[in-house]
């Protein structure tokens, strides 16, 4: 066994997400790579979105800068959702203030047929990328990254972000063929976008799906679970970590677990002692408010605590917000935090 080994099989977060005793309770933040901090801002002035993620040496760095200044138990691989779109030649482009913008909508089969599936060949900076945390992480895990299924077909339905789904919504129950065949398409895109990650040394993985609370509880078992069941399913073959996170879906807790999770992320809405009831025999993750961090230290303090003692219910516990990191945080806030929690008795 490698020394680089041995420390990643003691990671309080791996530990955690697989239900196991861990020596504290494991914290990271979705979003902690990014516009809080005034690093991440210097190294990406003057390049676009997209362009930052198909460049291995900054993606590294990208990653690593939380984990230097904070000192969280996991990085989260920088990426993007639609990147695997991009890098099999959908035309889109990231638009600042705006999102995802996607030139050609999907609207027809032959539009879903247009897409070609992904291979490890199209994004070779992503495999050089992993490689290059990995052996700079050590004992620190790296968690990969993967839009779900139908986020990411909400944005090529839609065209760009949309608070209603309307057009996405139409497909789904319009022309249900088509929809079948998109989401399978992306799906399939997903899962090797993930596979890639876990083969050049990813340790666990988070499928986001930023949209899914958009959904009914039965629109979503038929028209959306069988895909992330797909792609949860292809990550778990490899052995590690799942981690399913949907933002507004306190609604479908229970399905988002039984999709294929070993991790179910909570958002800020629903509070972690119920969401516990719902997840089965799961670990958590989550769910402090992201704007509890512009708190004062002790109000900021004393709602993690709660959370931490909520947490203690679940078959594993990994404290994280109950969603990203907000562009005005104060990075200093978030070390605190992170020392807070790390320091917490189990």
């Amino acid at each position: 066994m490698t020394d680089s080994v041995k420390p990643l099989l003691t990671s309080a977060f791996l530990l955690a997400a697989r239900g196991e005793p861990v020596p504290h309770t494991p914290v990271w933040f979705m979003r902690q790579a990014g516009r809080s901090l005034p690093e991440y801002r210097s190294l990406r002035e003057g390049t676009g979105m997209l362009e930052s993620c198909m460049d291995a040496d900054l993606v590294t760095e990208i990653t690593l800068q939380p984990v230097r200044r904070y000192g969280v138990d996991a990085a989260i691989f920088f990426s993007d959702i639609v990147l695997p779109l991009k890098a099999v030649g959908v035309d889109l482009d990231i638009k600042p203030g705006v999102g995802p913008v996607v030139a050609t909508p999907v609207r027809t089969l032959a539009d879903v047929e247009a897409i070609p599936d992904l291979t490890p060949e199209h994004v070779p900076y992503i495999t050089r990328a992993v490689r290059q945390l990995v052996a700079e992480l050590g004992g620190t895990p790296l968690i990969g990254f993967a839009g779900a299924p139908f986020t990411v077909a909400s944005y090529l339905v839609e065209g760009g972000p949309s608070r209603e789904h309307a057009l996405t919504k139409s497909m789904m129950f319009g022309a249900p063929e088509v929809w079948d065949a998109l989401m399978r398409k992306i799906a399939g895109i997903a899962a090797t976008y993930l596979e890639v990650q876990v083969a050049a040394g990813a340790s666990a993985v988070q499928l986001f799906d930023s949209w899914a609370g958009a959904l009914a509880p039965g629109d979503y078992a038929a028209y959306v679970m069988p895909h992330s069941r797909e792609v949860l399913a292809r990550a778990g073959a490899l052995g590690v970590p799942r981690i399913h996170f949907g933002v507004g879906t306190s609604n479908l807790l229970g399905l988002m677990g039984e999709a294929g999770a070993d991790v179910v992320g909570v958002d800020w809405r629903t509070p972690l002692a119920t969401a516990i009831t719902q997840v089965g025999d799961r670990a958590v993750q989550g769910n402090l408010d992201p704007t509890l961090v512009f708190a004062p230290t002790e109000v900021m303090t004393a709602r993690a605590a709660e959370i931490i003692e909520a947490g203690r219910a679940a078959r594993g516990h990994v404290f994280n917000l109950g969603h990203g990191v907000l562009p005005s945080t104060d990075p200093d806030q978030l070390k605190r935090l992170t020392e807070f929690v790390q320091s917490y008795p189990v």
